[in-house]
């Protein structure tokens, strides 16, 4: 729960640019009369906006990218179909991240939420506290070559200080270093199953047995032996090692 309320405490400091101030209006089909009402109704509308994008704003902004698309690669890699269920590596992958960004979201909280939830610090300041560790934690893990593109596609000029990257260039450079990250990981793990259906596959053929699926031989052996390795253990433990 003191996760959860460090989360969206994070989004409701991070995502609101300004205060929102959203006046007692009444509901109706009719046109608005004033430019004061239309006004109410499309602050009303970002309001709800930023309450449906923030799970998802708060998901690319962590590791979360990562490990779901590498379980899936190891899902593929296995050739189990659906087992583990999506259902249940989207939440595995929730449970490491939450756990991987637990001290950043703490920090985050302390140095910037409380004091102005406490009224010692103004909003300015209290916004820039706020998303400083996050700034540091997702500029720590992206590729200088991913900041450069987006800071290129933006016309700037290149920063001095981590301060001096807006969060409009450093997320979407952090997505997508995660999503190259994740693949080169994804690639990895294929290798090893990717032999075993090869070897298995060569001695069905010299056999003479065509006919017979290689994944169905094949698909005992990948589990055993990633049983036998303890491949859940070393699977999250390197991918935990990996994040900077």
């Amino acid at each position: 729960m003191k996760l959860l309320l460090l989360f969206l405490s994070l989004v409701t400091v991070t995502f609101a640019a300004e205060s929102v101030t959203i006046p007692t209006m009444s509901f109706n089909l009719a046109a608005p009369d004033s430019p004061e009402q239309l006004v109410s109704s499309i602050n009303v509308l970002l309001v709800l906006t930023l309450l449906f994008l923030a799970p998802s704003m708060i998901l690319v902004m962590t590791t979360f990218t990562r490990f779901v698309i590498v379980f899936g690669f190891l899902r593929q890699a296995l050739g189990t179909q659906q087992t583990p269920p999506t259902q249940l590596l989207v939440m595995l992958a929730l449970i490491l991240t939450i756990f991987v960004m637990e001290p950043i979201a703490t920090k985050a909280y302390d140095q910037g939420i409380r004091p102005y939830t406490q009224e010692k610090i103004s909003y300015e300041e209290a916004f820039t506290l706020t998303t400083e560790p996050f700034k540091k934690f997702m500029v720590r893990n992206t590729r200088e070559k991913d900041l450069a593109l987006f800071l290129r596609i933006r016309k700037l000029e290149n920063p001095n200080t981590i301060a001096d990257v807006p969060l409009s260039i450093i997320i979407p450079a952090f997505v997508i270093s995660e999503l190259k990250t994740a693949f080169e990981i994804g690639f990895l793990i294929f290798l090893p199953f990717l032999v075993i259906d090869m070897v298995v596959a060569s001695i069905l053929m010299s056999m003479g047995m065509m006919m017979l699926p290689p994944v169905m031989i094949s698909l005992p052996f990948k589990i055993l032996i990633f049983v036998l390795i303890d491949g859940w253990s070393l699977l999250i433990g390197n991918l935990i090692a990996s994040i900077k």
